[in-house]
């Protein structure tokens, strides 16, 4: 069930840009989730560093939000920066979680103006201060939003949500607010980040890479993929018309059969 309070956006309501027409009324996914993959190759292969690759990368984002917003999109969750990606060398680090700061600041306007409510889930806590304050300030001044919920994947880990699921249920237990046999598939979904969300209804894989990438692991069961070799940094506009084109092809079954 559709918690009520999305049920605003998911009327699918005309596009607000007259050239997509093309899209079938009433078949656009409600939810689409990204994995910006590909920031770095793109670099490299211009022979700049790799931090000009997520500064590109920035500019991908801005117009596939826009393109969400004028195509009805209700929910866009992108996978910004993973639990692994500490790994990185801490210059590429910091240079990210700069873009983060400058990203939020930036374009905060303009996400206000056009009705985006700005979200984040991962372990937020680990990330530096600034970021976490522009953050807490962006979701503050656009809660009210209701065009397009922009989720942002941060210090984000598919497995590590789980964890993070299982020790809040743990609590429950641990408190007697819960009982084990009422832990069902329902309790462990609102113990997720995403709890108040419907599931993913389509995953776009930049970069032509074949997994997932420890992302949204419980979420995915049933989403339609659609992998591009285009790299994030290229992706634009045009490419998510692609994309939400391939998907109003699909026939999505959920694992039972057409009647």
């Amino acid at each position: 069930m559709v918690p009520g309070f999305l049920t605003r956006w998911l009327g699918h309501g005309p596009p607000r840009a007259t050239e997509d027409r093309e899209f079938e009324p009433g078949k656009l996914p409600r939810h689409v989730a990204i994995i910006m993959d590909g920031n770095g190759r793109w670099a490299r292969k211009r022979g700049l560093p790799r931090v000009a690759g997520h500064r590109a990368g920035v500019e991908s984002l801005r117009d596939i939000v826009r393109a969400c917003v004028d195509w009805g999109i209700a929910i866009l969750t992108v996978y910004a920066f993973s639990t692994e990606n500490w790994k990185r060398p801490q210059e590429e680090v910091e240079a990210l979680m700069n873009l983060l700061v400058e990203y939020l600041r930036r374009e905060l306007p303009e996400l206000k103006k056009e009705g985006v409510q700005v979200r984040a889930i991962g372990r937020l806590e680990a990330l530096p201060l600034p970021a976490q304050q522009e953050l807490a300030r962006a979701r503050r001044e656009t809660a009210g939003n209701n065009r397009l919920i922009l989720n942002l994947a941060l210090n984000y880990g598919g497995r590590a949500e789980l964890v993070d699921a299982c020790r809040h249920i743990a609590r429950e237990v641990l408190a007697g607010k819960l009982r084990p046999e009422d832990i069902d598939e329902a309790v462990l979904k609102g113990a997720l980040y995403t709890g108040d969300l419907p599931d993913p209804d389509l995953l776009i894989r930049p970069s032509g890479e074949m997994r997932l990438s420890n992302f949204l692991l419980w979420q995915l069961a049933y989403t339609e993929l659609w992998v591009t070799d285009v790299y994030w940094p290229d992706f634009r506009r045009e490419n998510l018309r692609q994309a939400l084109l391939a998907y109003q092809q699909r026939e999505r079954r959920f694992g039972g059969l057409k009647i």
